[in-house]
């Protein structure tokens, strides 16, 4: 990204860290909604709660999701002034941060995709008396950037997207994508498709939407690991935006807070009225009609990729935190229960809708704020 944006994100990143601070010494409990105090001796009790039994020094370790990481960090900034906690979130990848997770060596792990049958297993070897767990905390939606010298409003459809993705689509100016945009001078110029090296949960999300949608054109299973053949990788979200803005003909997926000059957002055909750009707003839109699949205290959610509605962008993706609904480490559990508790609440949600994050909808929050209480 240009320093311009990264100036204007790191600015934006230490007003959140202000703000947020402030909503965390201000405010009542974050899990019945209290209204806040106007006495300081009132504020003062309700920065306690919200850091909980937290020590001031004590330092976290998390690793996962790369597209949750600006959010993390959003939050991670407000939370550290708040407590005096340091938590340290490397981002690097949801594999990464489940395989971690389940060798005991986090308090927590982000990952864009719940966790499967034989990684919850796993989890209890670490979870003494319980296991890992899916709190769905951040939205948004997965988009499609791409730099094509001239073409400012470029709308794609799922096949035509899986085509391009599985080499069977090589330039700018094919027919399929003409018809799609009839009044753009597409180029004639080679199509660099770009995905994650490393395993990703957005790769995930993103092959969900394709086999959803298109499973005559895109006939691979899915999964965090890249199958189709061709293209070129990157690693991390970040790694993957920054070779599409530094190659011209370059598309790839990532999320909407990785959108800078010099990268320009897809919208999608879905079928509607109007082609949908993603955005926090219509990413909240898809994630308002998943349905929580997951059992006991797992709150995994099946979401709609294949949506019509009117304003609906339907490559959309939650990132979900990892943590062990029982069992989890003494030491680590005061200070992890606590942010946790920060970021549910309703001050650490509204900070994702200023970052190009979506809010996780009230409904589906309640009963993660409900679940964070009763870790132990």
């Amino acid at each position: 990204m240009k320093l311009q944006r990264m100036n204007r994100r790191a600015l934006t990143l230490g007003a959140l860290a202000v703000s947020g601070a402030l909503a965390l010494t201000a405010c009542g409990s974050d899990d019945n909604g209290g209204s806040s105090s106007s006495s300081s001796s009132s504020a003062a009790n309700a920065s306690s709660a919200n850091c909980g039994t937290a020590k001031k020094g004590q330092q976290l370790l998390a690793d996962g999701s790369s597209a949750q990481k600006n959010a993390i960090d959003a939050w991670v900034k407000a939370f550290s002034q708040a407590c005096g906690v340091q938590i340290n979130y490397k981002g690097g990848g949801s594999g990464a941060g489940v395989t971690s997770f389940n060798q005991g060596q986090l308090a927590f792990a982000g990952s864009d995709s719940a966790l499967k049958p034989e990684e919850v297993t796993a989890s209890k070897k670490v979870c003494s008396g319980g296991q890992g767990i899916d709190l769905p905390m951040v939205g948004g939606p997965i988009a499609l950037g791409y730099n094509v010298p001239g073409v400012d409003n470029l709308v794609l459809d799922a096949p035509t997207l899986a085509k391009i993705f599985d080499s069977k689509i090589t330039k700018w100016n094919d027919a399929a994508i003409k018809k799609l945009n009839p009044s753009a001078t597409l180029p004639d110029l080679k199509i660099q498709a770009f995905h994650r090296s490393d395993e990703s949960g957005t790769t995930d999300n993103f092959t969900k939407y394709l086999i959803a949608t298109t499973p005559a054109n895109w006939k691979y299973s899915g999964g965090k690991a890249w199958q189709a053949k061709g293209g070129q990788s990157a690693a991390g979200s970040a790694g993957v935006a920054q070779q599409v803005k530094a190659t011209s003909g370059a598309i790839g997926y990532f999320e909407l807070s990785y959108v800078g000059d010099g990268v320009k957002p897809v919208s999608i055909n879905t079928g509607a009225s109007a082609p949908v750009a993603p955005s926090t707003d219509s990413a909240t839109k898809d994630i308002a009609d998943a349905k929580i699949v997951g059992t006991g205290s797992d709150l995994k959610l099946q979401l709609n990729y294949n949506t019509k509605a009117e304003g609906a962008y339907p490559i959309t993706l939650v990132t979900y935190e990892i943590v062990c609904d029982k069992g989890n480490k003494a030491d680590t559990l005061p200070a992890t229960k606590a942010f946790l508790t920060y970021i549910a609440s309703e001050e650490g949600q509204k900070v994702l809708s200023t970052i190009d994050y979506a809010p996780i909808p009230d409904a589906i929050i309640t009963k993660v704020r409900s679940t964070i209480a009763s870790i132990s």
